[in-house]
């Protein structure tokens, strides 16, 4: 039986959930609690309860939307490109830029999705269109790239080390592109 339509006053207070929670995942992470966001959204906690039945729902639903735009961007980068490193190397730059505002990022390449699976797919159409210019190393994989991606996103919010800081963010981005250019290119 297919779900029935949403009340146009559900709709708006399922987007105001949505959107409040994606502040609050890129801002704190996934320990924001769900009471937090029920007060960003401007709606009680059984709102958030009516269309997300648990944190890690809600949270799903933030993540597949933040993954499904890096799959936009990078398939646009993929196609409208005649340069394939410099769609790869951008396509960093653009993490690199991100991951300071979006503490989810991290959690957005790693959750286990259809959406995930098809970033990691079309990160390593980008990955092998850079490698066949001679832009990037030949011997990285996807699964290498997502691994340094994830050391470095979860690095770069480590509470241990302090605020997130932008020129943490930069610094670790160029080690990460210096290391996957062929040597002597760093």
């Amino acid at each position: 039986m297919a779900d029935k339509p949403l009340r146009a006053d559900a709709r708006r207070n399922r987007e105001l959930v949505l959107n409040a929670a994606r502040e609050a995942f890129a801002a704190s992470g996934f320990g924001v609690p769900l009471d937090e966001i029920a007060a960003r959204a401007g709606v009680g906690p059984g709102t958030v309860y009516r269309h997300f039945p648990t944190k890690e729902a809600l949270f799903e639903a933030v993540v597949t939307a933040r993954v499904e735009d890096l799959v936009a961007d990078t398939r646009a980068r993929a196609g409208a490109c005649d340069d394939p490193g410099a769609a790869f190397f951008g396509f960093l730059a653009r993490l690199g830029d991100e991951v300071v505002a979006k503490r989810d990022l991290s959690d957005a390449i790693s959750v286990p999705s259809s959406v995930r699976d098809e970033l990691h797919a079309v990160m390593d159409e980008l990955l092998r269109g850079a490698q066949r210019v001679g832009a990037v190393r030949a011997d990285i994989e996807a699964s290498d790239l997502v691994v340094l991606l994830k050391g470095v996103l979860a690095g770069i919010h480590d509470a241990s080390v302090g605020e997130v800081a932008p020129d943490r963010a930069r610094r670790l981005f160029a080690v990460l592109t210096a290391g996957l250019r062929p040597s002597g290119d760093g």
